[in-house]
């Protein structure tokens, strides 16, 4: 009795721990970034969607697709360009698969022939294009092969959704020649530069001694027209001043009598011999002095006062002041005609000054390039 409960209760645990396994058989938990394919009895039935879902027991099958975006590696492989130039190119693609069902039952494995397809595709476009285009073109040759991939893997259910080169790689021989050939290009723009350079540093010079030269005569014209216009002053002023005494001789000699002559003429004698002259030039007779001297201190003859002149005649003989003198600037005329000289000259040196800051902004502009 006894063994006979304990077999029942033997199977009933067998039969529920069956139970349990066959309920869990058909529990499938899809991930959030994953589809499902159920497959039953040989036959698909439907996409399983992320999260529960339950299917027949012990006869479903179930493969899980990632959907998320995957990142798969072209391996480095030797290509030759149009020109017979031997590159070394890999590069990386970025896909996505957008249909599981295609995914799974259209293709063995997506991921290898899209590696397979993207190695042919590259190899196809690189050797119809020649080292300098794609060494200069990543981005037209990154579009071409995504299109042509995403052409191709559409009916696998899979989108590529980018393709970067990561490298372009010449052979030895070839990366030699293009250093060589960059090196040579570079000797040829400096050299290029540095003669622009020197034309230009020329041109500027010889502008700025013509400039220089330009002033320096301007400079020595004004300068003589400046003496020149002192020395026609000053001799103006002088003759003026000249003028001015021999009209107030001549006033003042008209009242003068023989007598005063007479005295003025010793007091020449006397100037005469207390200089240390060896030789003395008489401008005037000595008789005719000696005579006066002689009627003056004697009185043999009475000296006839000589009649003192008009200012009136004197003007008739010799001229007006205003004619004798001429205009005579004023004080007040000579100091505006020193401020415009001094203006004009201080606009010069500003000039000058500015000729010489451009000069130098140019020279040292072209010494930089």
């Amino acid at each position: 009795m006894a063994l006979g409960m304990e077999l029942i209760i033997g199977l009933v645990i067998v039969a529920i721990v069956v139970s349990i396994w066959l309920l869990s058989s058909g529990i499938k938990i899809v991930r959030p970034y994953e589809q499902a394919v159920y497959i039953r009895l040989g036959m698909f039935i439907r996409v399983l969607n992320p999260g529960f879902n339950f299917v027949s027991p012990l006869i479903n099958e179930t493969v899980k697709i990632d959907l998320r975006t995957q990142v798969l590696d072209i391996p480095r492989q030797e290509v030759i360009t149009k020109d017979n130039s031997p590159v070394n190119v890999d590069a990386i693609i970025y896909i996505k698969v957008i249909d599981p069902k295609k995914a799974f039952f259209e293709v063995t494995d997506f991921r290898a022939a899209t590696v397979y397809l993207a190695q042919t595709t590259l190899r196809s476009i690189i050797g119809d294009m020649e080292l300098d285009e794609i060494l200069s073109n990543r981005e037209k040759i990154n579009l071409k092969l995504r299109d042509i991939l995403d052409e191709a893997t559409d009916q696998w259910g899979v989108k590529v959704e980018a393709v970067e080169i990561r490298e372009i790689d010449p052979a030895p021989k070839v990366k030699q020649a293009m250093e060589e050939q960059t090196s040579a290009e570079r000797l040829r723009r400096a050299a290029i530069l540095k003669a622009d350079g020197a034309k230009t540093a020329a041109i500027l010079n010889a502008e700025g001694e013509k400039r220089s030269r330009v002033l320096q005569a301007e400079g020595l014209r004004q300068a003589k027209i400046l003496e020149a216009e002192g020395e026609r002053l000053a001799i103006i002023l002088q003759s003026q001043g000249e003028s001015q005494k021999l009209r107030i001789l001549s006033v003042g000699a008209s009242t003068l009598d023989t007598k005063a002559l007479t005295v003025l003429s010793l007091d020449a004698v006397k100037a005469l011999g207390a200089g240390q002259a060896t030789k003395i030039v008489l401008p005037f007779e000595l008789t005719r002095l000696v005579e006066g001297i002689s009627d003056y201190v004697g009185g043999v003859h009475k000296i006839p006062e000589r009649e003192i002149s008009k200012p009136e005649d004197i003007e008739r003989m010799v001229g007006t002041a205003d004619v004798i003198l001429g205009p005579i600037p004023t004080q007040e005329e000579l100091r505006r005609d020193m401020k415009e000289l001094e203006a004009a000259m201080a606009q010069e040196r500003k000039e000058a000054e500015a000729v010489k800051a451009h000069t130098k902004v140019s020279l040292d502009a072209s010494e930089r390039n």
